[in-house]
């Protein structure tokens, strides 16, 4: 046998760490990005915690804390007893690693043709061939009415919202409002928001954007609607996670586009499969916490999906959906964030740390994308409504938004577990419960589809709310009805006294 090549090892000679900023951070950072461009190869030994801490003249927890993200991410592995190593990345060396600062190539007509300079003859542009009956088939169901209750889907735990604070806020914003302010505003929405926003997105996502590239809008929905308006001409293939967000699949459906639901695995969207479909333009992805499966993507797995947009030109729209809710180590890095040819447009909201009603959520977009998508943004609204823009800001400049959302992570925690240590064990056709990582809802598997039907049934006569697996389906898959059956549990719309009651009526309607 040919002698076995000793691993290569990292040499720490040129990071730079400055000293008057978080060193955790810049250390992960500067790991991470010569894992992606190359510098630091798949198999390459890393110091030891204490070594490279000795050689950079940092404290060991610093660097412990860098290794833990980078574990979380999978951008290193441990080898028992042999120590820390870079993980096998394949699709790694395929990525662009130059920033892209000017417009794509690859438009679709959508885009560059129809919305660059908007017509005068909207209306006759919109109402054509086939629009009313994508009109008819893609609408959104109304929301579940009353207060919160268990076990409510996509509701955050907005009982614990400072209102008391946001309260004296807007008031001192109407007391003495700035006259300039009361006029017709930016379409792409209040500067100094979108300034918090950016910063905030650097320090907490290890997202490299300006305030420049951001875009308020009225929540993520309409992030979505935007991207499918633009970025989809009729008859487009749209790559859809299935199961999946259905509200987004509806925007790009009456968009013109041709949905192709692509699986999802425990990784993440499968890109194999990907790999396969013509004419897609766009792919939607949940990355952070996938809905409704709840599956967290994999690092090869966004590399993978990266490679897809630059080889093919394609779009990816990343919502982060849930991605401030995790219970182990930092968030992880977005998609947008690996991002290094300009492909990947980033969906956030204020409504999962907020409350849904604010109706506050924003896109981060390649430089070139944004006077498009603000020009667009205009014909529907002109401008974000005012106050709300200028409260939030304040709200984050004051610190109360990152105290709210840790408070927010830690509530979310609480009733996750009110859930698992009281779910009704043994259930007949019911899996048991995943122990989830992150995001605000679980996913049980049931056995059929039958079976499903008849535990949300229950549920509902005795007033809990139950989602059933199988709506998050499109209708023409392959899948066999039941293997899509199971239940969606929100977990964080009420305390842990009503999940506790909520419990208890189920285990009765259930017979458990």
């Amino acid at each position: 046998m040919p002698p076995v090549s000793p691993p290569l090892s990292f040499n720490p000679a040129g990071i730079d760490l400055d000293r008057r900023q978080g060193l955790t951070r810049q250390l992960y950072e500067s790991l991470r990005q010569r894992v992606l461009d190359g510098r630091l190869v798949s198999g390459t030994r890393l110091p030891a915690t204490r070594d490279l801490a000795a050689a950079l003249s940092i404290s060991r927890n610093s660097v412990v804390r860098a290794y833990d993200q980078l574990y979380a991410e999978g951008f290193i592995e441990s080898r028992v007893g042999d120590g820390t190593y870079v993980a096998q990345l394949p699709t790694a060396a395929k990525l662009s690693t130059k920033v892209s600062t000017g417009l794509p190539t690859g438009l679709s007509p959508a885009l560059s043709t129809k919305w660059a300079n908007i017509p005068e003859d909207l209306d006759s542009e919109v109402i054509h061939s086939g629009s009313l009956e994508r009109i008819k088939t893609n609408h959104l169901p109304q929301p579940p009415a009353g207060p919160p209750r268990a076990f409510r889907v996509g509701v955050p735990a907005f009982d614990l919202f400072p209102f008391d604070v946001w309260a004296k806020l807007n008031a001192a914003f109407w007391r003495k409002p700035d006259l300039e302010l009361l006029c017709y505003g930016d379409p792409a929405g209040d500067g100094r928001l979108r300034g918090l926003i950016a910063a905030y997105l650097r320090s907490s996502r290890g997202m490299q954007c300006s305030s420049e590239q951001i875009v308020i809008t009225s929540g993520a929905q309409q992030a979505i609607s935007l991207c499918a308006q633009l970025l989809v001409a009729p008859g487009d293939g749209v790559a859809v996670e299935n199961p999946g967000y259905r509200a987004a699949g509806h925007a790009f459906a009456l968009a013109g586009g041709k949905l192709q639901g692509v699986p999802v695995d425990g990784e993440g969207i499968d890109c194999q499969v990907l790999n396969t479909l013509d004419n897609c333009r766009v792919a939607y992805v949940t990355p952070s916490h996938q809905y409704p499966l709840g599956v967290v993507m994999s690092l090869a797995r966004r590399l993978q999906l990266l490679a897809w947009a630059e080889r093919t030109g394609g779009w990816i729209i990343e919502d982060d959906y849930d991605g401030e809710y995790r219970y182990s180590g930092a968030p992880l890095s977005p998609l947008a964030a690996l991002d290094r040819s300009g492909r990947v447009l980033y969906v956030g909201t204020f409504g999962k740390v907020a409350f849904p009603a604010l109706r506050l959520g924003y896109l981060v977009l390649p430089p070139g994308l944004v006077a498009p998508f603000s020009r667009r943004r205009a014909v529907d609204m002109r401008h974000s409504e005012v106050s709300t823009q200028a409260v939030m800001a304040e709200f984050m400049a004051a610190g109360h938004f990152q105290r709210h959302i840790r408070r927010m992570r830690r509530a979310a925690l609480s009733r996750r577990n009110a859930l698992l240590s009281g779910w009704p064990s043994d259930l007949p056709g019911v899996g048991s419960l995943p122990n989830t990582a992150a995001g605000l809802h679980l996913t049980v598997p049931v056995q059929s589809l039958a079976r499903e039907r008849q535990l949300v049934e229950q549920a509902r006569a005795v007033e809990v709310e139950v989602n059933g697996l199988s709506s998050y389906w499109l209708p023409d898959s392959s899948t066999p009805p039941d293997q899509r059956a199971g239940l969606v549990l929100g977990f964080s719309a009420v305390p842990e006294a009503a999940i506790s009651q909520a419990l208890r009526r189920l285990r009765k309607a259930w017979g458990g």
